[in-house]
C-alpha cells in the first residue's frame, strides 16, 4: 500500500548491478534490489520493456523493495552490446528483436537466483511491462512462478509467429502455472481492447485464476510518469492493485 508505512519504522536497502547467469549459462548484469535488515522476503523478476533495460527498470525495482521485495531485473539485451539504453534497444530492433527463447533463459536464471538467496521466503513473481508483459505470460506459462503481472503486455495473441517469436503465448495458456494479474488501458493499440477481451475468453475457459483491470481514457504505458503516456489515477490505482496482488500470493 502507498504511504502505508509506520513512520517508526526502520528501512533501508540495497541495490546495485550485478552479474548473474543468464541464457545458454552465459553472465550477463542484472540489477537487483533486496530489503535490508532481519526476515525472510519474496522475489520479482521485472522483465524490461521494449525501450530497453532502463532507469525507469531500475526505479521500479527500488519501489517495489520499499514494499518488501526482492526484485532481480536482468539485462535481456545483453547479446547486442552495451551503451546507452536507446542505443542498445535500437541495435536489438535492428538485429530483428530479442529472441524468446533468449529472455526466457535469463528469466529462469533470474528465478533460480532469486530462489536461492539466504533471505528468500521461496515465493516469486514474475513482472512486465509492454514487450516485458509479453514474456511475463510466456514465462509463467513456462516456469513455477507463484504470480504474474501482465501491464499492457502486446503480443500475448500474435498473428504471425517468427524467428525471434516463434510461438503465440496465449497458444500456451493452459499451461499457466500461476495466478495473474492484467492492467490495461483501454485506449491502448497493442494490446487493444479486442485483443484483451479474447485473453480474457481463454484464461476464463480455461478456468485460469486470473483478474483485468482496464481502464478508460488510458492507453499504453500507464505507469511511465516520464512521458505523455501516464495517467495519474489509473496509475496509482493499479500499482494499488498490483502491490495487493503480489501481497496475496507472495507473502
Amino acid at each position: 500500500m502507498w504511504n502505508g508505512f509506520n513512520t517508526d519504522e526502520m528501512g533501508g536497502m540495497i541495490a546495485e548491478t550485478i552479474m548473474m547467469e543468464g541464457h545458454d549459462g552465459k553472465s550477463i548484469h542484472a540489477y537487483y534490489s533486496r530489503p535490508m535488515g532481519e526476515g525472510s522476503f519474496p522475489g520479482i523478476v521485472l522483465i524490461p520493456h521494449m525501450p530497453g533495460w532502463d532507469e525507469w527498470c531500475r526505479e521500479t525495482a527500488r519501489r517495489f523493495t520499499e514494499h518488501g521485495y526482492s526484485v532481480l531485473c536482468p539485462n535481456i539485451y545483453e547479446d547486442f552490446g552495451h551503451g546507452k539504453p536507446q542505443e542498445v534497444s535500437m541495435r536489438m530492433r535492428e538485429a530483428g528483436m530479442v529472441h524468446d527463447d533468449s529472455v526466457m533463459g535469463d528469466v529462469a536464471g533470474s528465478l533460480n537466483f532469486l530462489k536461492n538467496q539466504a533471505s528468500a521466503n521461496g515465493k516469486v513473481g514474475v513482472i512486465g511491462m509492454c514487450s516485458g508483459g509479453r514474456h511475463a505470460f510466456l514465462a509463467a506459462c513456462e516456469m513455477e512462478f507463484d504470480a504474474c503481472v501482465d501491464c499492457w503486455g502486446g503480443g500475448v495473441i500474435q498473428e504471425e509467429v517468427n524467428e525471434a517469436r516463434p510461438v503465440s503465448p496465449i497458444d500456451k495458456a493452459a499451461d499457466l502455472s500461476c495466478p495473474i494479474l492484467g492492467i490495461f488501458g483501454n485506449d491502448d493499440r497493442n494490446p487493444d481492447a479486442e485483443q484483451v477481451n479474447k485473453t480474457e475468453e481463454v484464461l476464463k475457459e480455461l478456468g485460469k485464476d486470473y483478474e483485468f483491470h482496464r481502464y478508460e481514457g488510458a492507453g499504453h504505458g500507464i505507469w511511465y510518469y516520464h512521458t505523455p503516456m501516464y495517467r495519474q489515477e489509473a496509475a496509482m490505482d493499479s500499482w494499488e492493485k498490483a502491490y495487493d496482488f503480489f501481497e496475496k500470493h507472495l507473502r
